[in-house]
């Protein structure tokens, strides 16, 4: 069992809970993600670690599906019943003066520690967070403790520029042409306008997929994404890639498979 030894809210539908899990804690890098199960009986769900505390994990849940509701509904205190990781390769590094981060909503939880690392490596690191409203922007304020520069979009304006992440970018490569380098994390559908844009520029990039995840190894194959042309498994291949190999319409097709069985979720759960 795996208690949470902390809890808070960012806003109605997302969470910060911290997990002590020490073994995953010590190995854990930027870019590793874990398998949990809230119960004996539930789904196993894949999460980005955002960071570590000591012998705690922290993640980052979004109360959208029926496990992560029932996650949601856990207290400071209680405990899951597996918490597998680190699992997936960490994410690379490169070697660049100037980076750009963009997050899509709680995209910004595993952005977190990849930018962190490129801070750490002595690069310009600058970050573009969105959300729908100001109350969806998240980790603001850990990320304004390290980052050069920090950009808020929304869509309906509350806070910062009124728009979309790719606004924001598209400003950032006209007037900075130093910025070698593009990672972003979100909806597929805004990795993808990312990709488009940072390849317009000349700008190398590197995205975090998270496609249908079940045992976390490569042997379901249900993660299974093409790059490159090539098929490759984002459990154990990934989650990042680079932006420019990846075909982001296939992923989007296959990530609405289990859309009736999640509805089929939902229900349940409303009954309970």
């Amino acid at each position: 069992m795996y208690k949470i030894t902390k809890k808070q809210s960012l806003n109605n539908d997302v969470d910060i809970l911290h997990i002590e899990a020490p073994l995953v804690a010590l190995n854990a890098e930027p870019g590793h993600f874990v398998i949990l199960r809230v119960e004996e009986d539930g789904e196993r769900v894949p999460m980005t670690i955002a960071g570590t505390e000591g012998d705690d994990v922290v993640i980052i849940v979004q109360k959208l599906g029926y496990t992560t509701q029932l996650l949601g509904e856990k207290a400071v205190g209680d405990s899951i019943v597996d918490f597998v990781g680190p699992l997936g390769k960490a994410a690379h590094i490169h070697d660049v003066a100037h980076v750009v981060g963009v997050a899509g909503g709680v995209g910004a939880a595993p952005l977190l520690p990849q930018l962190k690392a490129y801070k750490e490596k002595g690069a310009k690191v600058e970050v573009v967070i969105g959300g729908r409203t100001k109350d969806f922007v998240i980790l603001r304020e850990q990320y304004e403790a390290f980052c050069d520069a920090v950009h808020i979009t929304t869509d309906d304006g509350s806070l910062g520029l009124k728009g979309l992440v790719t606004d924001q970018l598209k400003v950032l490569l006209e007037d900075q042409p130093a910025i070698e380098h593009v990672v972003a994390i979100g909806p597929v559908i805004m990795m993808k306008y990312v990709t488009l844009m940072a390849k317009a520029y000349d700008k190398t990039v590197d995205v975090s997929l998270n496609p249908i995840m079940i045992d976390g190894t490569g042997m379901c194959g249900n993660c299974r994404v093409s790059i490159g042309g090539e098929t490759r498994f984002a459990c154990i291949d990934g989650p990042d890639f680079p932006g420019d190999d990846v075909d982001f319409d296939e992923l989007m097709a296959r990530q609405a498979y289990y859309e009736k069985e999640e509805h089929a979720c939902h229900m349940r759960l409303k009954k309970k």
